[in-house]
């Protein structure tokens, strides 16, 4: 069961992968510190670019996910699967 200060509905798993940021033929690596099946918190070295909406590849997974951006803070941003 979530914590009182979780506002998601499923809790996310801790996870260390590799990811990248993928729009209009660019990508960004990332890192994929939790993760579940509605979203993920990722780690990139900056932010500036990084459009709202964009897709997830996880290579070692080969999963692609459309996503969209939550909340950003610093280098650290959460994201939900569309």
């Amino acid at each position: 069961m979530p914590g009182l200060d979780e506002k998601r509905g499923t809790q996310r798993q801790q996870t260390l992968t590799a990811g990248t940021i993928s729009f209009d033929g660019s990508g960004i690596d990332c890192l994929v510190r939790k993760m579940s099946g509605y979203g993920a918190n990722l780690e990139v070295e900056s932010q500036i670019g990084i459009p709202d909406s964009f897709d997830l590849v996880i290579g070692t997974e080969r999963s692609n996910h459309h996503c969209h951006g939550v909340w950003r803070k610093a280098r650290r941003f959460g994201i939900a699967f569309d």
